[in-house]
């Protein structure tokens, strides 16, 4: 791709502009954390119809049906689609996350077989970390896994599975191991979640909503092909696809986070809270956090340019983590005692109220704070490993 980010950001602008019209203009805004219930069908024939005209996985190289773009491109393309308020992404996960692992780390015939379709979103992923015991510290995982010839047969639970009960396959760490611990032992797999030995649970949250889910393998099978990366490698694979969660599409997560405090602040401004001195206060230190989070964004750029951003990525997740989480208190607390009354019956929740509830879990998923910190202390600033039992 050879036209400039200004040309490419024009190109950008004006299709969403052209085609967030008709059966699509409704979906503006629709979706999101905490709101991935909204419209699923409706999204997810819009993100086929991105594919269909070429606009997704616009990053990823034109061999694998990407465009090809360019780093600042990328940036230019996730800050136009927040800017359009178009719909949240239903393929987040396959685009951002499962695909470039395969490009880097995948057979062949695995690219053959999975990336064409998630070009396509004809095929939905989530991710299999998370465990009851083993939630951001990952290295515990016991969900196990043996080879019997032909395929694996898995056994075990996960966790917090993001809509998993819309998905079509799972990509999963797993102990292939017996008597391995911590990092040791560990293989990625891809797991197809319409067979039996599958059952998922989903988890009603804070909201009432249901976009998490517990997976339970019993004696679930995959193809023996379907590893990545040789047995035992499951830690370095899958370390490297958290590496591409902190990937470019954080920018536009940024454009979202200041529609909501612009939208704080005239809430402020209309009921009065904003002649408060302390809110006003707090106001300002969002303004400048939402600032440093960019920073913090940008600055990450270059560990993505180098292939996948490195440990310092987690001074990025745990800033914006807990800046969004303190957005929905000071949101609540400008609110007054109208944030007590649910919007209807029996559990219709203002948008203040959801941002409240659901921003809880920004400091939890895709990584604890708790765990960041350790990762910052002992790979960025080379402190001591924490002791562990």
């Amino acid at each position: 791709m050879s036209s400039s980010v200004e040309e490419f950001r024009t190109e950008v602008r004006g299709w969403l502009r052209a085609h967030l019209t008709g059966e699509f203009a409704a979906l503006r805004g629709r979706g999101g954390p905490g709101r991935e219930h909204e419209a699923f069908a409706e999204r997810l024939a819009w993100e086929r119809h991105l594919a269909a005209h070429g606009w997704t996985c616009v990053g990823w190289p034109e061999e694998y049906g990407g465009r090809g773009a360019t780093l600042e491109q990328q940036v230019a393309f996730h800050e136009e689609y927040a800017l359009a308020d178009a719909p949240a992404r239903v393929n987040h996960i396959g685009e951002q996350l499962l695909g470039p692992t395969l490009i880097a780390f995948g057979t062949p015939e695995q690219r053959e077989r999975f990336l064409p379709r998630i070009v396509a979103v004809e095929e939905l992923w989530c991710q299999g970390y998370s465990e009851p015991d083993a939630g951001s510290d990952l290295a515990n995982v016991r969900t196990r896994a043996e080879l019997h010839d032909d395929h694996w047969e898995i056994t075990g639970q996960k966790i917090w599975t993001s809509l998993a009960h819309e998905s079509d396959w799972c990509f999963a760490v797993a102990r292939t191991e017996p008597g391995s611990s911590r990092h040791q032992g560990l293989s990625y797999l891809l797991v197809p979640l319409d067979q039996p030995g599958v059952d998922i649970r989903p988890i009603t949250q804070l909201t009432g909503t249901s976009e998490f889910n517990e997976v339970f393998f019993d004696g679930a099978r995959t193809p023996a092909s379907h590893i990545v990366g040789a047995p035992g490698d499951g830690w370095k694979v899958a370390m490297a696809t958290l590496g591409f969660e902190r990937g470019v599409s954080t920018l536009g997560q940024q454009v979202g986070f200041q529609r909501e405090l612009e939208a704080v602040i005239a809430l402020a401004k209309r009921n009065g809270a904003a002649a408060d001195p302390l809110i006003r206060d707090r106001i300002a230190r969002a303004w400048t956090g939402l600032e440093i989070i960019r920073g913090n964004a940008l600055r990450m750029l270059d560990g993505v340019a180098a292939g996948a951003p490195g440990p310092e990525a987690s001074i990025g997740k745990i800033y914006w983590a807990t800046w969004h989480r303190e957005l929905g208190e000071l949101a609540m607390d400008i609110c007054g005692a109208d944030g007590l009354l649910a919007a209807g019956e029996p559990y219709d929740l203002t948008d203040w109220q959801r941002l409240y509830l659901f921003s809880r879990s920004d400091t939890l998923y895709a990584g604890s704070n708790e765990i960041q910190r350790n990762i910052i202390a002992e790979r960025v600033l080379g402190l001591p490993k924490e002791v562990r039992g």
